[in-house]
């Protein structure tokens, strides 16, 4: 009777450990027109690359290591001769004219951080080279004017790629042009313009007249780039003092602003602008009333933060925050969510929630940083848990089957 009551204390046990062990995951399924493996639930024909390549960016940066088939999937959407485009359907051609410098920026910033494709970030880096502009910039399709966006963007991937971009000049039949750094420079604002507009980056000249109008969106991309900086903004050098304007006191100031002191007077401009925007930055379209810019916003704090200025973010960070639900759409928006994280963690804020809505957008990823953390304490506890069940099992067996034998000693003395 003892041996019966200790094999069903077994069996007991074994059911508990059965009970409490994870069942298998559920597949992923991907909404209907959504690739498989693709991150966000919406049209990816203008932005697929984009998104992916945030996300994979922001998620590597959180210690989560992504499924293979949304890393396959960016670096499926590769073309042959380097260049990504915004979003290529299965079994598509590349066609020249849809790779973007944009996406191809962010895709090779995303596979650096990943780790294990230099073959494609040689590719890519060697498309850039190749579709960069005389006059040192890059346009968002090649063959056309450059502009401050992109410069900014392909310049990061660049300092992303250990790739200086002062080298970076495209030969042509006069010689090697302007290099990246002088491209970019010839979108920002100098000494000639109004105090206020100093440092701040048009978009691009004006067809007409050459002039330059500041523009919030340009200013915040080509800013990181100003500073030195890539995705993920990971800067670990701080200024204890404001960005610093350029000085113009003189009038012998350049007409341009020299790439030394590029990263600190638009840092200067955009400071002023945020504070101006109570923390964050206006979107002006024509003909539509002026809206919050969380994009620029964002790219703004990044900015910023790489330039050794968190304080300066501090705000934009802030409102940021605050403005979550309504910029992602409730964590439903993979490329604002992606943009929010990273900016969430070049600040050193809790990311735990950001990362797992991020995460959710896309298929099961291979590992997180809690899974290996976390695995061991579970299976000490659920350890403890069975020992428990089997001491106490064991006693109550035990002092059953005292019990037992002490009343068949007393009906029978000669036991």
């Amino acid at each position: 009777m003892l041996t019966a009551a200790r094999l069903g204390a077994a069996a007991l046990s074994a059911a508990l450990l059965t009970g409490i062990a994870a069942g298998p995951a559920l597949a992923d399924v991907p909404p209907p027109g959504i690739p498989d493996g693709l991150y966000g639930k919406s049209d990816p024909t203008y932005d697929g690359v984009w998104r992916q390549s945030l996300t994979l960016t922001a998620l590597t940066a959180a210690k989560v290591t992504p499924a293979d088939s949304a890393v396959g999937w960016l670096a499926g959407q590769q073309c042959e001769d380097g260049g990504w485009p915004s979003y290529r359907a299965a079994g598509a051609a590349c066609d020249a004219k849809f790779e973007d410098s944009n996406a191809t920026a962010v895709a090779i910033q995303a596979l650096i951080a990943l780790g294990g494709h230099q073959p494609a970030v040689d590719k890519g880096v060697a498309w850039l080279k190749a579709n960069q502009n005389a006059d040192g910039s890059w346009a968002y399709n090649p063959g056309n004017p450059g502009d401050a966006n992109s410069t900014g963007l392909a310049v990061s991937a660049l300092f992303a790629a250990r790739t200086d971009p002062a080298s970076i000049a495209k030969a042509g039949s006069g010689g090697a042009g302007k290099n990246a750094f002088d491209g970019l420079a010839r979108f920002q604002l100098g000494c000639a313009a109004p105090a206020d507009q100093r440092g701040a980056f048009a978009y691009q000249p004006d067809a007409a007249t050459g002039t330059l109008a500041p523009n919030t969106l340009a200013s915040a991309q080509a800013a990181l780039a100003a500073a030195g900086g890539h995705l993920p903004v990971a800067s670990s050098v701080r200024a204890d003092t404001e960005p610093k304007p350029l000085a113009c006191s003189d009038g012998s100031a350049p007409a341009t602003v020299p790439h030394a002191e590029a990263g600190e007077a638009t840092g200067a401009y955009l400071t002023a602008q945020l504070t101006a925007g109570g923390e964050h930055l206006t979107l002006t379209t024509p003909g539509a009333a002026p809206s919050p810019d969380y994009t620029a916003t964002a790219w703004a704090a990044l900015a910023l933060t790489q330039s050794g200025h968190p304080d300066q973010a501090a705000g934009a960070v802030d409102w940021l925050d605050q403005q979550e639900a309504t910029w992602t759409k409730d964590g439903s928006d993979a490329g604002a969510t992606a943009t929010l994280l990273l900016v969430s963690q070049a600040a050193h804020r809790d990311t735990a929630e950001l990362t797992g809505k991020l995460t959710a957008l896309g298929p099961t990823p291979k590992a997180t940083a809690a899974s290996s953390d976390q695995a061991t304490p579970a299976r000490k506890k659920t350890d403890s848990i069975s020992q428990y069940w089997l001491i106490g099992v064991g006693l109550l067996i035990g002092i059953g089957g005292g019990l037992l034998l002490s009343l068949q000693r007393k009906r029978n003395p000669n036991l």
